[in-house]
């Protein structure tokens, strides 16, 4: 058996930073019992498979962490974008996802590929109840804002803290942290419209995940209904910087504070590595 793969780089716009993606453009003859080994053995944060659309998008996808399966993911979502737009030469491509159809607007420079911008589901917001024992796994930060909850398929906890120098300079407990949550942990300062983040998410064994696609959306959200960014306004992200792998993330949320009404996130993706697996 033998089943192609397409490596890429995700929200970045140069080789070898952003988060790393394998793409297998045509998952039809992978046995349902190799996906999750074969997204272990890549072990990457996030493998994408690709089917045949079967809901009125371009094509399915299904999203694998080297432990689970996801219904969504950011990065995954725009890098299989540019991975299966290439050829294209399409303005937009939706994506069917375990939550629903997801598109993703793409820009060109002649054929190829710069920018893709995704609409992402919703999320849900609630206060997170084992905020005290993030924060001291976190090291004891002083939380700037409410440390709360959002799923949009995954789920984040957002912890706002004094200073990007203090976002840099974290250091958690991740055995604690993973004791008190299983949800990615994203700590983030900033102003205006630059913000820095780290996420961590040992309880799904990511110690640090370089851009977080899933998260930069619920981010944009958070300011917003905390009156720190207005409805519509676009905020950059920075990401990764400390794993040497620097990402750049745009994310804006539109609606009004009480009622979020749309969120989208973008940035670039590069394609770096082809490969295949051969399994006897």
């Amino acid at each position: 058996m033998e089943f192609r793969y397409v490596i890429c780089d995700v929200f970045t716009d140069r080789p070898l930073a952003g988060n790393q993606l394998a793409v297998f453009t045509d998952a039809r003859l992978v046995p349902e019992h190799l996906l999750q080994p074969i997204a272990r053995e890549m072990n990457f944060s996030e493998t994408v498979f690709v089917y045949p659309a079967l809901k009125g998008g371009h094509a399915r996808i299904r999203i694998f962490t080297p432990f689970n399966e996801l219904p969504f993911a950011g990065h995954p979502v725009l890098g299989s974008a540019f991975v299966l737009a290439a050829p294209l030469q399409l303005p937009t491509v939706v994506l069917e996802t375990g939550l629903g159809l997801v598109p993703v607007v793409l820009e060109r420079d002649g054929p190829r590929i710069t920018f893709g911008r995704m609409s992402q589901p919703l999320p849900t917001v609630s206060a997170e109840p084992a905020a005290a024992a993030i924060v001291a796994a976190l090291g004891g930060v002083k939380p700037v804002l409410p440390v709360e909850r959002y799923v949009n398929g995954p789920t984040h906890v957002l912890v706002t803290v004094g200073s990007t120098d203090e976002v840099a300079k974290l250091a958690p407990d991740l055995a604690a942290l993973a004791r008190a949550t299983p949800a990615g942990v994203s700590c983030f300062a900033g102003s205006g419209r630059s913000y820095k983040t780290r996420m961590f998410a040992p309880g799904h064994g990511i110690a640090e995940d370089p851009a977080t696609g899933s998260a930069a959306g619920p981010l944009a959200c958070h300011l917003v209904r905390h009156g720190l960014l207005q409805p519509g306004q676009e905020i950059q992200i920075t990401q990764g910087v400390e794993m040497g792998r620097p990402s750049t993330l745009f994310a804006r949320a539109g609606g009004t504070r009480e009622r979020i009404e749309s969120v989208e996130v973008g940035g670039s993706a590069v394609t770096v590595a082809r490969g295949e697996f051969r399994l006897q």
